[in-house]
């Protein structure tokens, strides 16, 4: 049986042969392999999503894969090597755990997390904030956002007052929607209700961008569900009433929790 060692040296030898001598692997780039990571990355979120051990094992394979691809360009452009990149990690990994490989002493999980802000200060980066993806989906850099905030102390006390806040924002965009014809204030307060709720999730331990997602597939199955009742009975969605197509998506509901 390999080592993970050998498993890793015998990707690296395939990915040095793949960019010799294949005309699809000779042509990438750091930008045309940008898209496809992307791509990959979600892949992994969606097999996460449905717990498929399968996929994710396959998604990883192909992130992965992707890893070396870019330490492969790296090394050819003279900027960085495979070994740098995988000892920078390490060397940060040490850096970032000095109550493991230090004398620092931490009580639980949010010592931690408040020490690796500091840490990465240090490191040099300019504000608590930077180190947020700016590419990132809205949702997920809002929580991040939050999350960051919270390692230094600005943060909610309690679940209730975060609460308060989402129907103070809620209020507010009423307000808006009643008393404004502006559409950019409308939006703005439709955005702070959200990003109040995203807030709100986390003191719920929710994952809201998870959460949100499964209530996607639900919808889409369910859909899908509805329109093919519709086929069997004859009709098509787009025919029908907004009574009719309630009706049949009760039943789809019925059919799924009974």
């Amino acid at each position: 049986m390999e080592t993970n060692g050998e498993s890793f040296l015998r990707l690296v030898k395939i990915m040095n042969e793949l960019r010799e001598q294949c005309p699809w692997d000779k042509k990438q780039t750091i930008e045309t392999l940008r898209t496809l990571t992307i791509e990959e990355t979600f892949e992994l979120a969606d097999a996460i999503t449905d717990n498929d051990w399968k996929n994710i094992k396959e998604e990883l394979g192909d992130i992965l894969l992707h890893i070396t691809f870019y330490s492969k360009i790296g090394t050819e452009q003279n900027q960085f090597t495979l070994d740098e990149v995988i000892n920078g990690v390490c060397d940060k990994l040490i850096f970032r755990h000095p109550h493991i490989y230090s004398d620092t002493i931490v009580n639980d999980e949010e010592d931690v997390k408040k020490n690796w802000e500091k840490l990465k200060l240090k490191e040099g980066k300019k504000t608590t904030l930077s180190g947020v993806p700016r590419s990132l989906p809205a949702m997920v850099k809002a929580i991040r956002i939050q999350e960051k905030a919270k390692q230094v102390g600005f943060e909610w006390e309690n679940k209730e007052d975060v609460w308060k806040k989402v129907k103070e924002e809620m209020g507010e965009l009423q307000e808006a929607i009643n008393d404004s014809h502006n559409q950019e204030h409308i939006e703005e307060e439709f955005g702070d209700v959200l990003f109040s709720l995203i807030n709100y999730a986390r003191f719920l331990n929710i994952d809201a961008e998870g959460v949100l997602e499964k209530t996607n597939k639900k919808f889409i199955k369910r859909f899908n569900d509805m329109e093919s009742i519709a086929t069997e009975k004859g009709k098509e969605l787009h025919s029908m009433t907004l009574t009719e197509m309630d009706a049949i998506w009760d039943e789809v509901k019925r059919r799924r929790n009974g």
